[in-house]
């Protein structure tokens, strides 16, 4: 009979599972950010058109924006809902 299967353990100064992640909305926009100065950087270089990439630029500059916006709204959804105590588990709700 095989052992039963025990998930591991994060390595240390990991989040365990179901923990948020460590980095907030900012640093992802502003990874977001630098790629989208990058990237133009790199196709120029490899030779596309300067209209191209400045192309390239804007669209990548406006998906940032909308997700920048999103992760902002998600982040204070998830304030909001952690100060009145999260979620409860109602009468038909599934329970793990």
């Amino acid at each position: 009979m095989p052992a039963p299967r025990t998930s591991p353990r994060p390595p240390e100064g990991w989040p365990a599972h179901g923990a948020a992640a460590p980095e907030s909305a900012g640093d992802v926009v502003r990874w977001a950010a630098f790629s989208c100065v990058l990237v133009p950087v790199v196709l120029v270089g490899y030779g596309t058109s300067l209209g191209g990439a400045a192309g390239s630029a804007l669209g990548l500059a406006a998906v940032t924006a909308v997700c920048r916006v999103l992760l902002r709204r998600s982040e204070r959804c998830a304030a909001r809902a952690g100060s009145r105590g999260g979620r409860h588990a109602g009468e038909n709700s599934p329970v793990d």
